[in-house]
């Protein structure tokens, strides 16, 4: 008698309490306005992709429009965290700043300006601001710099006339983790220029909102007497 055949049985895949979890935490950071770091698909996979190259006019139209120079914007990667595309503008004149954050609300500043020498290698001179609160760690790695006050830290380096500078609080960012989104940290290819840039048409780049409750001295608290905010 010819045996009958027996289709094989499909077991449900089952999700372990971590993967559930990581899961759920990847679904959150979808809703908040994030979106993957630009840096997380390589280039091999963006140009074997079905969709077309961006147009670079566009993506100058698309950066001039807020204020940014396109050569100057810079993306990274770190594990778990995710660009916030609402944090991207301008620094200063034709500096560019982003930050990154995890579901958990830890977040790592990214930052491209024009700056002295002594704002990059703190080895060298005190960078501006650490007056405010010390320094409790100064230190060469590699091809950057680290430095650490009581509350934040940052790796800086110099690259073509730039500082980019990528730094958070202590206590949501280790400094391995930021470490390794500095390494990370590179000029932006016209793929991830694309996913970065505000859309055609979007408000952004907006010089800063100069606040009137600042005093020009001393150690900036607010002046909260009538009128003093404008």
């Amino acid at each position: 008698m010819t045996p009958r055949y027996r289709p094989p049985r499909l077991r449900p895949l089952l999700l372990t309490p971590t993967l559930a979890m990581t899961l759920a935490l990847a679904l959150a950071a979808t809703g908040c306005g994030t979106e993957p770091a630009p840096g997380s698909q390589t280039v091999a996979d963006r140009s074997s992709s079905a969709d077309p190259a961006p147009d670079r006019a566009e993506l100058e139209a698309r950066a001039s429009a807020a204020q940014l120079v396109a050569e100057h914007v810079w993306v990274t990667e770190a594990a778990g965290y995710a660009l916030a595309r609402q944090s991207v503008g301008v620094l200063g004149d034709d500096g560019f700043g982003s930050v990154y954050t995890e579901p958990d609300g830890g977040q790592i500043r990214l930052s491209v300006e024009r700056l002295p020498h002594a704002d990059a290698d703190c080895t060298d001179d005190p960078a501006p601001g650490s007056a405010q609160e010390p320094l409790v760690a100064c230190e060469r790695d590699g091809e950057q710099w680290y430095r650490a006050t009581e509350s934040g830290h940052a790796y800086a380096r110099e690259q073509g006339g730039l500082v980019v500078t990528l730094g958070g609080t202590r206590q949501e960012v280790d400094r391995a983790t930021l470490r390794g989104a500095s390494l990370a940290a590179h000029r932006a290819d016209d793929y991830e220029l694309d996913q970065v840039l505000p859309p055609a048409g979007e408000a952004a780049g907006r010089a800063p909102v100069e606040r009137g409750d600042l005093p020009p001295e001393g150690d900036g608290a607010p002046d909260n007497e009538v009128g003093a905010s404008g």
